[in-house]
């Protein structure tokens, strides 16, 4: 364990599982003390355990992005724990799958599957950042939201998740314009393919179509997803603010 982040205090959302998770545990490792949300109480409570188990510090907090009220809550359980928020990565959002678009042009789509991905994966990022940033107005801080290689590509069949995530990366640049004189950076990852519980259906029917499009031949692990994230919070990225990062292993690269 090093101490590149002793002191601070760093919420993940969606850290109940992959990236989320990874996250976590990498932030611990480096000293922070971690508030981990996730909707599933269960989910987030196994990460804590985990970073207790290593030595460091956590707190579960189960909360729906979507919701307003949950969000500020969220924000206000970990102040309350830890005594401020330095870092967060809002990372928690859904796939074309859960909402049962997957495959689909965008005039098959039901308005009620819309609105729920533009709710989670959208509105639920700029409720995240709408918190935070009140959170770090006194003192600065960095924030960092999970976008998607579909962020800065079409990807056919995914028009509510594209849309959605087109939209996390116009809000983070928003962000990092207005908030910079607080003290506040702000930065977007746009991961490509990662071996996930949210991309396990998908990459088991085409995997091997992905595959020969990368670059690099094999899926990303949450891990290296995650290290990213956090070196984006990090002392080593304080002159990074309002930059969207492929992380997709060169798909993007051949477009």
């Amino acid at each position: 364990m090093n101490d590149d982040f002793k002191g601070r205090v760093a919420l993940v959302t969606g850290g109940g599982s992959g990236i989320g998770r990874a996250a976590c545990l990498a932030f611990a490792q480096r000293g922070a003390a971690v508030a981990v949300v996730d909707r599933h109480a269960q989910a987030a409570a196994a990460t804590c355990e985990l970073i207790a188990a290593a030595g460091g510090q956590a707190l579960a907090i189960t909360a729906d992005i979507a919701d307003e009220d949950a969000v500020s809550r969220m924000v206000a359980e970990c102040i309350a724990r830890f005594g401020k928020l330095d870092c967060a990565f809002n990372n928690a959002g859904i796939g074309g799958a859960e909402i049962e678009s997957a495959g689909r042009k965008l005039g098959d789509i039901d308005k009620s599957a819309w609105d729920k991905m533009i709710a989670i994966n959208l509105t639920g990022v700029w409720l995240c950042m709408k918190a935070e940033l009140a959170a770090m107005q006194a003192h600065g801080g960095a924030i960092v939201n999970t976008a998607s290689i579909a962020g800065v590509i079409g990807l056919s069949r995914s028009g509510p998740y594209t849309a959605s995530k087109h939209g996390v990366v116009g809000l983070t640049k928003v962000a990092a314009l207005e908030y910079s004189e607080a003290g506040i950076r702000v930065n977007a990852i746009c991961p490509g393919y990662v071996a996930t519980p949210l991309t396990q259906a998908s990459l088991a029917a085409r995997g091997d179509k992905i595959l020969a499009r990368l670059p690099i031949g094999r899926f990303a692990e949450a891990n290296e997803i995650a290290e990213l994230a956090v070196w984006l919070c990090s002392d080593s990225a304080s002159y990074v603010t309002g930059s969207a990062y492929d992380i997709d292993g060169g798909y993007v690269a051949r477009i």
